[in-house]
C-alpha cells in the first residue's frame, strides 16, 4: 500500500488557529463505516448518535508544559520538546537545532532553578538529557515550560487549559488526544443521564505524533512507542457494557490504539500497562472498537490511516472532500467526525 493514496490538498485557510467557543460547538461530520454515507450535525448533539449502553472510552493523559528554551555556556539558544520520561529526570527530548546538543553540553535556563546536560544521542534523531531541578521538576516545569502546540497553529493560545481535554488527569504527554478537546462537563453529564457510559484509560502521547512517514509504503514504516495504562475498572467496565451489547467507542486515535493493544482476540479486555507500537492501517481487524471519534488529520500520517482501517480508505477520502467543500475547520482546534 503506498503512503501516496493517503494524500489530499487541503486550503491553508481551514487549518484552525484557533479553539472554537464554546468546545462542543465544533461542527459533527458523521460517516456510516459500512456505507460511508455521511450526515452533518454540531458536536452538542453527539447523544442523537449514541444509544443507552454504549461506551465512550477516553484517553486522560494531560499534556506537559514540555517545550522549554535553553542556552549553551556559548550564549547559543536550542529549543527543547520534552516527549518521554526514560527515569527520574532523563528525558528523550526533540532538540532544534539537533547538531547543537552534542552529549556533554550543559544547558541553562531562564530560572536559575533548573539545569541540564545533554547525556547521550536517542532514536530517531532525538537526545537523552538529564535535568537538575532544584525541587521537583514538574514544579519547575510548569514555570519555564510552555504548551507544545503544532508548528501549523501559528496564533499563539491564549488560554493553555484549552489544549487540555477537560477529563485530563495523569501528565506525561507531549501532545493533546484532540478529540476530546470537543467535550464540555455540561456535555458529559448530559450524555450520562442519557445512560452512555464513560470509561478512561491512559496513553501518554509522544514521538509518534511528530512523526512523519518516511517510506515510500505504508507497511515499512515503524510505530514509536508510548505508555499506555488500561486499569482493572475500565476493563471490568468495558467487557460489561461490550456483553450487555452497548458499542465501544473510542475518543481519539490513541483511545483505539490502546483499546486494540490490551483487547485479546476475543476482544475482552484485562488490566494491563506496558509500551504500545500498536500500529493501524487499512486491512486491520478490530478486535473490540466498534466506532470512533476523531479530527480531521494531516494527509499520509499514520493518524489517517488509522481512520481509513476503521472507515475505508475511500470513504475517508470522500468524507475529507466533503468537509473541505463544506468549511470544516481542520487539525487539532478543528472539527470532529464520529464514525460508526
Amino acid at each position: 500500500m503506498r503512503v501516496e493514496d493517503f494524500d489530499y490538498q487541503l486550503p491553508e485557510e481551514l487549518i484552525a488557529q484557533d479553539p472554537i467557543e464554546p468546545r462542543d460547538a465544533s461542527r459533527l461530520l458523521i460517516m456510516d463505516k459500512t456505507t460511508g454515507a455521511l450526515r452533518h450535525s454540531v458536536f452538542n448533539q453527539l447523544g442523537q448518535e449514541l444509544h443507552p449502553g454504549d461506551m465512550l472510552v477516553i484517553n486522560d493523559t494531560k499534556v506537559l508544559p514540555a517545550r522549554l528554551f535553553a542556552t549553551k555556556e556559548s550564549g547559543a539558544t536550542i529549543e527543547l520538546l520534552l516527549l518521554k520520561q526514560v527515569e527520574l529526570n532523563l528525558w528523550q527530548c526533540l532538540v532544534r537545532p539537533g547538531r547543537k546538543a552534542l552529549p556533554g553540553v550543559k544547558l541553562h535556563f531562564a530560572l536559575p532553578e533548573l539545569t541540564a546536560e545533554v547525556e547521550d544521542f536517542s532514536d530517531e534523531g532525538t537526545r537523552l538529557i538529564r535535568f537538575f531541578p532544584d525541587g521537583d521538576f514538574y514544579a519547575v516545569l510548569d514555570r519555564l515550560g510552555t504548551m507544545p502546540l503544532p508548528p501549523y497553529i501559528k496564533k499563539p493560545l491564549q488560554d493553555q487549559d484549552r489544549y487540555q481535554p477537560v477529563y485530563a488527569r495523569e501528565r506525561g504527554s507531549a501532545a493533546a488526544p484532540t478529540a476530546g478537546l470537543h467535550f464540555t462537563p455540561e456535555l458529559m453529564a448530559a450524555l450520562s443521564e442519557q445512560g452512555v457510559l464513560f470509561t478512561k484509560i491512559m496513553l501518554h502521547v509522544g514521538l509518534g505524533t511528530f512523526r512523519p512517514v518516511k517510506s515510500d509504503t505504508v507497511e515499512g514504516h515503524t510505530m514509536h512507542s508510548e505508555f499506555y495504562r488500561v486499569s482493572a475498572e475500565a476493563a471490568e467496565a468495558i467487557n460489561a457494557a461490550r456483553a450487555a451489547g452497548g458499542r465501544i467507542i473510542a475518543v481519539g486515535t490513541t483511545a483505539v490504539r490502546t483499546l486494540e493493544t490490551v483487547a485479546d482476540e476475543d476482544g475482552n479486555m484485562k488490566a494491563e500497562e506496558g509500551w504500545t507500537q500498536k500500529y493501524i492501517y487499512p486491512g486491520y481487524h478490530f478486535k473490540l472498537v466498534d466506532g470512533m471519534i476523531t479530527n480531521f488529520h494531516l494527509p499520509k500520517s499514520t493518524l489517517i490511516m488509522l481512520v481509513s482501517a476503521m472507515g475505508g480508505r475511500e470513504n475517508v477520502l470522500n468524507a475529507y472532500q466533503t468537509a473541505i467543500k463544506e468549511r470544516y475547520r481542520f487539525y487539532s482546534f478543528g472539527d470532529a467526525m464520529l464514525i460508526v
